[in-house]
This record gives C-alpha cells, sequence and structure tokens, in this order.
C-alpha cells in the first residue's frame, strides 16, 4: 500500500476458546492476555513500553477458533515491531504474580453481562444454536477461571502456540523482500505441534426463555445461511443488507419506524469454515415482544417474495463503500487478508470482490433465499415471558 505510512500486523494462532479444556473454559482469554505480560529480556512493563516506544496501537483478544494478535505503526517500525512479537509468540514469560490480575480482569467480564443483558441473550443463543465446540463462549465461566493455575495456562501455550495453521498477514507501506526474510529469520525455527483440528459435534438447535423481571424482553435468533467461499456468500450478504442496511433497510423501516415496536432491530451475516449462519437481535417492551418477533420473522420470511433493483443498488454502494475504506485502512486490510487465508486457503483481489458485489442482482438474492429460505429458527428470549415461533 504505497500510499500509506504505516503499516499493520496480523496474527491469527488457532488457540481459541475451542480448544478449551473441559474445567478450563475461559484459558483462551487468559492465555491471550498473560502473553503481553512480559517476554524474552522484558517484564510486564518493558514489554508495554516498547511497543509504546514504537507508537503501537495494539491488541490481543480470543475468539471462538483462533488468538488474535497484533497492531499498527509506523511503516519504518514494522522489522522492530516482528522482533517484538515473536518474543511474545516464541519467549513469553507467563509470570504467576500475574495471573491473579488477568484473571480478575476475566471474572469482570463475565459480571459485566448481568449489565448487558443484550449480550447475555447473544451468548446463549450462540451456546444453543452452534454445536459444540464452537458454540463456547470466549469469556469461559466464572468457576473454570477462578480456579485456573500458572501451570495450566503454560500447558495451554506449550501445546497450542505453534505455527501449524498460524496466519501472519502485514499490510502497509512495506518493502517485501526485507519483511520474508526476516519474519523468516524469527520465526523459521517455531517449533510445529500436533494441533487437533475443530471438529463440530452432532448438535439439535434449542431454543429458550431466560427469565427475568426486567421492563425489557430480550429477543436473539439464528438461521441456517452460506459460509464465506460458498458461490451463494454474496447473495448472503445482500439479503443481510436489504434487512439491515442502515435506516432505509426494511427492518428498520417496517418493525421500528412504521409500527414503532422495539428501540432496536436488526439482523447480520456470520460464518465459520464449514457453516454460514443470520443472526437476529430485538430489543422491547414486554407488551410488544410477541409482535415484536411476528412481524421481524414476517419480513424475513417476506423478502423471499420480492427484492426490488432499488434496494440492490443500495446494498451494493454499501458493500462496495466497505470495500474501498478496507483498502484505504491497513487494519482493515491486514484483517481481511488474515480473513481470507482462514476461510479460503488464499487471498481475494479487490476485482474479485468488487465483481461479485457487481453481480448481484434481485433475481440473484431470490434465488438465494429459495435455496435458504427462513427455516429451523433458535429463538432465545430474555425478560419477563416467553415468546413463541410464529408458523
Amino acid at each position: 500500500m504505497d500510499h500509506v505510512r504505516s503499516v499493520a500486523v496480523n496474527f491469527l494462532i488457532p488457540a481459541g476458546a475451542a480448544f478449551d479444556p473441559d474445567g478450563q473454559f475461559g484459558i483462551a482469554s487468559v492465555l491471550a492476555e498473560m502473553l503481553t505480560r512480559g517476554a524474552g529480556e522484558r517484564d510486564s512493563r518493558q514489554l508495554s513500553l516498547a511497543l509504546d516506544n514504537l507508537g503501537v496501537d495494539r491488541s490481543e483478544s480470543a475468539g471462538v477458533v483462533n488468538l488474535r494478535l497484533g497492531g499498527s505503526a509506523l511503516a519504518r517500525n514494522v522489522l522492530p515491531l516482528l522482533d517484538i512479537y515473536a518474543d511474545i509468540l516464541l519467549r513469553p514469560r507467563l509470570p504467576e504474580e500475574e495471573l491473579e490480575p488477568v484473571q480478575s480482569l476475566a471474572l469482570q467480564e463475565i459480571e459485566s453481562l448481568e449489565d448487558s443483558p443484550q449480550g447475555k441473550v447473544m451468548v446463549e443463543l450462540h451456546r444453543r444454536h452452534y454445536p459444540a465446540p464452537l458454540n463456547k463462549d470466549r469469556r469461559g465461566r466464572a468457576e473454570d477461571l477462578e480456579s485456573l493455575t500458572i501451570q495450566a495456562v503454560r500447558a495451554q501455550y506449550e501445546k497450542f502456540i505453534r505455527p501449524n495453521r498460524a496466519i501472519l498477514s502485514v499490510a502497509g507501506n512495506i518493502e517485501w523482500e526485507p519483511l520474508k526474510a526476516r519474519v523468516e529469520q524469527l520465526f523459521g525455527g517455531w517449533s510445529p505441534g500436533d494441533i487437533p483440528d475443530v471438529v463440530p459435534q452432532p448438535h439439535q438447535p434449542t431454543s429458550a426463555h431466560l427469565n427475568k423481571d426486567s421492563a425489557q424482553t430480550q429477543i436473539a435468533f439464528a438461521y441456517p445461511s452460506v459460509p464465506m467461499g460458498h458461490p451463494d456468500y454474496f447473495a448472503a450478504r445482500a439479503a443481510e443488507g436489504v434487512l439491515s442496511g442502515g435506516m432505509s433497510a426494511r427492518l428498520f423501516t417496517e418493525v421500528r419506524e412504521k409500527r414503532g415496536l422495539c428501540y432496536s432491530v436488526g439482523v447480520r451475516h456470520e460464518t465459520f469454515r464449514d457453516r454460514g449462519t443470520m443472526i437476529g437481535y430485538a430489543g422491547t417492551g414486554p407488551d410488544r415482544a410477541q409482535q415484536t418477533l411476528d412481524v421481524t420473522l414476517a419480513e424475513l420470511r417476506k423478502l423471499k417474495d420480492g427484492v426490488t433493483a432499488d434496494e440492490i443498488d443500495r446494498v451494493k454502494a454499501g458493500l462496495k463503500s466497505s470495500l474501498i475504506m478496507a483498502e484505504e485502512s491497513t487494519g482493515a486490510r491486514a484483517s481481511s487478508i488474515a480473513s481470507d487465508w482462514y476461510f479460503l486457503g488464499r487471498v481475494r483481489s479487490f476485482d474479485e470482490i468488487q465483481a461479485g458485489i457487481n453481480a448481484l442482482t434481485p433475481a440473484a438474492v431470490m434465488a438465494h433465499l429459495e435455496r435458504y429460505p427462513v427455516r429451523d429458527v433458535t429463538l432465545v428470549t430474555l425478560g419477563r415471558h416467553p415468546l413463541t415461533i410464529p408458523a
């Protein structure tokens, strides 16, 4: 990206929550945090200062499948930045005295769900809709976090922080040959391990109601779609856009604006390697909750009866804007490169993605919805009264 003066570095390591052992749910998130609490010759404070001195805007987190670590900095600092991340990944200290504060932060995040009913209902939806181990929440369980030992964290590191299926993406104003040589120098001796793959278990999704004497009812639902890489992927994204792509989208207009049923409503497309899902949410009062669910699902089901050219044009404009903005951001570009390699085993070009967007038509989207209608809905609600899925 010759037009920028920054660089973004993104590591994906297959060591996410799906690999948390029984009795240690949440260890992936603890490990992600512990990795930056000292590495190589630097203790926790020295490591933070070294990254700050390079002007690194960094983050580390655990997803369902992968740990994600990395940061953005000035392009001239990319090689020393990689030096530091080599220490973080290959020579972390994992100091025992840092475990308790990391556990405390993790427990506070779990407790914060009690103040976030939307977050709580979404965690339960994922747990019930997806098969194990894809249904594990990165936050883990309080009782497991409290009993974690530094020996368990170190054992998790030794087993899973390996180069097997790890991905490093770099985007920005870089010189390729020096970058490639430094990566080979730093990581060429990284020893592989015996890393299991994520194998979803047989599973039947179940709906549920979480009883809470609340002034609001939280509604979350999910139903099958297509994953990234499927021929219908862009059509699925277009359906998402027609329903939720801005204030002129159908759900906002029909459920919120015209009827005033809820303060928030929308759907989004979510993908794993082997499956895609449409995830929906609405927040409303108890007296309007069932009507909100009825109207929302009716709008989703009605979509296959007709999509207008204007709606598709609006969706295409939004997707292209996102694509162009991602091309101009080193962080977004590094993230998309890593995601492409993870999901597809290759990196899509700008032209390929744009061609997929340009090919969208009302007929293509409606054909997709005929093949993948709203079906097998998993419903999770939180509030005073349970709701029922309309026939």
